[in-house]
């Protein structure tokens, strides 16, 4: 079984190659982000729940989070895996994963931290079509437009330099721990985020394999 936790800070890239192993095993990449919007969506009694929380602006607890969790891993899809990028983030979260499904691969994306500032800070996003592009790495054609519809790029105000550390702060604080438990445990990979997808996404087979 392909039952894979993806662990790493903001930026690390464990969205991106959740979609590429997604699409390698065949197994469904769930974003708890996600999930929790899906379900807002269908109007489930959780999903209801939950927006009550997210329409104000307010983290959704954990217990509506495992909730929905529990829910979308009962899907066929999930039979023989499946993805989960950047849940849990923490002790505690950890600990009742558990109680529902066994876990078989944590990857832990290790990339240092001048590395992530730079990657977030100089990202830009388009708010008509979603697409996000880096003024470094991956700058449109355009200075400042949107390749696809021309829309001015914005940058997200949790991207700013100061908002980056912070949120890396918080996330060694809450997660280090986490690490730590995985790692006890036998289970935690550690993976160098650092480079090209296509280099990342090799260094995540060979932890996998």
């Amino acid at each position: 079984m392909n039952r894979i936790i993806l662990l790493g800070p903001p930026g690390a890239g464990k969205g991106t190659q959740a979609k590429l192993l997604s699409q390698e095993l065949g197994i469904p990449h769930l974003s708890t982000g996600e999930m929790l919007r899906a379900a807002a969506a269908q109007g489930t009694e959780l999903g209801r729940r939950a927006e009550a929380f997210m329409s104000q602006g307010k983290l959704v607890p954990d217990e509506l989070v495992l909730g929905i969790l529990r829910a979308r891993l009962e899907s066929s899809d999930t039979r023989r895996g499946f993805i989960l990028d950047g849940y849990p983030r923490n002790v505690a979260q950890a600990e009742s994963l558990v109680e529902i499904t066994p876990i078989d691969h944590v990857l832990y994306f290790e990339i240092p931290e001048g590395v992530l500032v730079e990657r977030l800070s100089q990202r830009r996003n388009c708010p008509t079509c979603g697409t996000v592009y880096n003024l470094v790495t991956q700058p449109p054609k355009v200075p400042g437009r949107c390749d696809r519809d021309g829309t001015p790029l914005v940058q997200r105000s949790d991207d700013t330099e100061e908002a980056v550390r912070t949120r890396l702060r918080v996330y060694r604080e809450v997660t280090l721990p986490l690490l730590d438990q995985y790692r006890r445990q036998g289970r935690l990979r550690t993976v160098s985020a650092s480079g090209s997808v296509d280099e990342v996404a090799a260094r995540v087979r060979a932890a996998l394999a």
